[in-house]
C-alpha cells in the first residue's frame, strides 16, 4: 500500500463516516489527506493529523473523531493497527504483505515510478544561468546550471510542461569591454582597466583574426582599429556563447530558448510593453524620463523605464522580457538569480502586478537567489583560475572531480546556503562522498542481480510480500513508498536538493537491509520464495534510485 493509498483510504472512511451521519460534515469540508512517516518508527508506518484538522470543523473533540476514524481504518485489508496518540494522531502499521506489494508496482511502473500528476496543466518558463557571453560560465553560474537542470526535471517528474530558457545579454556595457579587450589582445596589447582578462580573451581574439582571413580579409596579418569593433563585438560573442553552449551540453544542460536580449530592442517589445501598461495606468512622465509605478505594488521606488536622453533603461528590457514569457503561454514564470541580485526581487514582483499578475512562490513570478559556492583543496580555499585569470569557472569543476559529482554536489545543497565543495572528498571512494554512496548502492543493485541470476533467483518464479517481515524490510519498503511524495514536494517547493537527500537514506536503508538479508541462498539452502522475493526489493530499490539520480542529472553506474 503507497501513501496515496493508504490517504484515499482514510478519505474514503471519512465520507463512510459523513453518509452514516456519524460526521457533521461534507465531503466538500475534507482537506487534501496527508501520511507521514512517525518521528519514532516504533509508533507505525504512517501517521497523520487529519481528525486535529478537522475536530473544531465538525464540532468534535478530535481524539473522538480519531477513535471513529480507527474503527473504520481496522477494517482495511492491509492495515494491522490503528493507534491514536495524543490528543488525536492516528499511527497506522500496514500488514508486511500490503506493505511489501509495493515493490512489485515499482518495479512493473519503471521509469514511471515517481512521477506524479500535482503540477498537470502548468506551463512554467524556467530561466536559469544566462551568464553574460563575456567569458566561461564562473562557479557560481555552474550552480544554477546544476539546480536549474534538475528543478525543471523535477518539475516535468510533477506533470508539469517546462520551457529551459536561456537570457543571452548580447547588450549593454558589458559586451562593449568584452569587445576592446579582444580587440586589444588583437593588437598584443593589454586589456582596458574595465575589460576581460585570461587565456580566453586571447583564444577568442585569434579566432575572430582567423575568421577575419576566411572571410577575405585583404590583408589578414592587418591589426584591427577602432572601426572594426562590430566585427569584433559580432564574432567575438558568437564564438564565446558557443564555448558556452558546448560546455552546458558536456555538464548534461540543454535549453529549449536561447533568448537574444537584442531583439527586445530591435523588434519593439520594449514599446509594446510600454504600450500595455500605459493601457493600464501605469506609466507616467516626469523629468523628461518615462516612468512605472512600481511603489503601488511594493517596490520602494517608482522605476525609470526611458531615460531622459531616450534611451531605454535596463528595467524597460526586464518588462519587455516578462510579458515576452507570459505572451508564448508560460503560466509561471521563475528566474533564477546570483546572490548580488537581491535587490532586483522587489521591483520585478512589483512589475508582475503592474502587467495585473499575482506575484510570490507559487503565483506567475517567482525568483529565486542562490549563494555562493567555494571550491576546497587540501583544507585551503581555491581562488583561481587559470584559463579565466579571475573567478572559478565549470572547467575548474569538472576538471577537478567530473561531471557527475559536480552536479551531485550542486544540486544536493539548498541554494540560499553558501556551499563549499571540498574537492577531495568529491574524489575519494568512501561512504563520506554523498555522490559515492548513492552511485555504489546501485552498483551494489546490479551485482546482487547478476548473482541471482548465476544462482538461479529470478523474480518471475514467485512474489510472497508477506515473507518481507525483518525489521530492515519495513525501514526500506517506507522509504520506497515516500519518493512519489517526495518528488511532488521538491517540485512544489522549487528544492530539487529533496531528491539528493531522500537518495542518500534510500541508499543507508539499502545497505542496512542488504547486511541483514539474502537474495541469493547460502551454498548449503535451496532457493526459496523469501530468496525470490527480495530479489524483487532489490530490483525496485535499483529503479528509484536510477529515476531519482535521473532528476539529478547524474548516471546510475552498473560496476563502481
Amino acid at each position: 500500500m503507497t501513501p496515496e493509498q493508504l490517504s484515499a483510504a482514510i478519505r474514503e472512511a471519512l465520507e463512510s463516516a459523513i453518509a452514516a451521519g456519524e460526521l457533521a460534515l461534507s465531503p466538500a469540508d475534507l482537506p487534501q489527506v496527508k501520511v507521514e512517516r512517525p518521528r519514532q518508527r516504533e509508533h507505525g508506518d504512517w501517521a497523520t493529523n487529519v481528525a486535529m484538522q478537522l475536530g473544531k470543523k465538525a464540532g468534535t473533540a478530535p481524539r473522538a473523531l480519531a477513535e471513529l476514524l480507527a474503527t473504520r481504518l481496522g477494517e482495511v485489508p492491509g492495515i494491522s493497527a490503528v493507534e491514536i496518540a495524543g490528543p488525536g494522531f492516528l499511527n497506522i502499521r500496514l500488514d508486511s504483505a500490503a506493505a511489501g506489494a509495493l515493490v512489485q508496482d515499482i518495479v512493473e511502473a519503471g521509469e514511471s515510478y515517481g512521477r506524479t500528476s500535482a503540477l498537470d496543466g502548468q506551463h512554467i518558463n524556467l530561466e536559469f544561468v544566462s551568464a553574460n557571453p563575456t567569458g566561461p560560465i564562473h562557479i557560481g553560474g555552474v550552480r544554477w546550471a546544476a539546480v536549474g537542470d534538475s528543478l525543471a526535471r523535477v518539475l516535468e517528474a510533477s506533470g508539469a510542461v517546462v520551457t529551459r530558457e536561456y537570457y543571452f545579454n548580447d547588450h549593454g556595457v558589458q559586451i562593449d569591454a568584452f569587445t576592446r579587450s579582444l580587440i586589444a589582445r588583437a593588437r598584443g596589447e593589454e586589456p582596458p582597466e574595465d575589460g576581460y582578462a585570461g587565456e580566453y580573451i586571447q583564444e577568442i581574439a585569434d579566432r575572430v583574426m582567423a575568421a577575419r582571413a576566411e572571410g577575405g580579409a585583404s590583408d589578414p596579418r592587418k591589426l584591427p582599429s577602432e572601426e572594426e569593433a562590430e566585427v569584433f563585438r559580432g564574432l567575438g560573442v558568437g564564438f564565446m556563447f558557443e564555448e558556452i553552449k558546448s560546455k552546458l551540453a558536456e555538464f548534461g544542460v540543454e535549453f529549449d530558448v536561447y533568448f537574444h536580449e537584442d531583439t527586445l530592442h530591435e523588434n519593439g517589445a520594449v514599446d509594446r510593453a510600454l504600450a500595455t501598461l500605459r493601457e493600464r495606468g501605469q506609466v507616467f512622465e516626469q523629468d523628461g524620463a518615462t516612468w512605472i509605478r512600481t511603489t503601488e505594488f511594493g517596490d520602494d521606488k517608482d522605476r525609470v523605464v526611458i531615460k531622459s536622453d531616450g534611451n531605454a533603461a535596463y528595467f524597460a528590457g526586464d518588462l519587455a522580457y516578462f510579458l515576452d514569457k507570459r505572451e508564448r503561454g508560460a503560466d509561471h514564470v521563475i528566474i533564477m538569480l546570483g546572490a548580488d541580485h537581491h535587490g532586483y526581487v522587489g521591483r520585478m514582483y512589483a512589475m508582475a502586478r503592474a502587467f495585473g499578475d499575482t506575484a510570490g512562490p507559487g503565483q506567475n513570478l517567482e525568483i529565486l537567489i542562490g549563494q555562493l559556492v567555494n571550491l576546497i583543496k587540501d583544507g585551503e580555499p581555491v581562488k583561481m583560475s587559470k584559463r579565466s585569470g579571475t573567478v572559478l569557472t565549470l572547467d575548474d569543476l569538472v576538471d577537478a572531480v567530473g561531471v557527475d559529482a559536480a552536479r551531485y554536489s550542486l544540486a544536493r545543497a539548498s541554494v540560499d546556503t553558501t556551499l563549499a565543495i571540498d574537492i577531495d572528498l568529491l574524489t575519494s571512494r568512501t561512504n563520506e562522498n554523498p555522490v559515492f554512496y548513492v552511485q555504489y548502492a546501485h552498483a551494489r543493485t546490479q551485482a546482487v542481480a547478476r548473482n541471482a541470476e548465476e544462482h538461479g533467483v529470478r523474480r518471475d518464479d514467485a512474489f510472497v510480500p508477506a515473507l518481507l517481515d525483518d525489521a530492515s524490510e519495513t525501514e526500506l519498503l517506507g522509504k520506497l513508498a515516500e519518493f512519489p511524495g517526495l518528488v511532488t514536494m521538491a517540485a512544489q517547493m522549487r528544492e530539487p536538493h529533496r531528491v539528493a537527500r531522500y537518495l542518500e537514506e534510500l541508499a543507508g536503508a539499502y545497505h542496512t537491509w542488504y547486511d541483514r538479508c539474502r537474495v541469493t541462498p547460502r551454498a548449503d539452502e535451496p532457493v526459496d520464495d523469501a530468496h525470490r522475493t527480495r530479489l524483487w526489493v532489490n530490483d525496485a530499490v535499483a529503479q528509484v534510485i536510477r529515476n531519482g539520480l535521473g532528476m539529478l542529472g547524474v548516471s546510475a553506474p552498473e560496476r563502481m
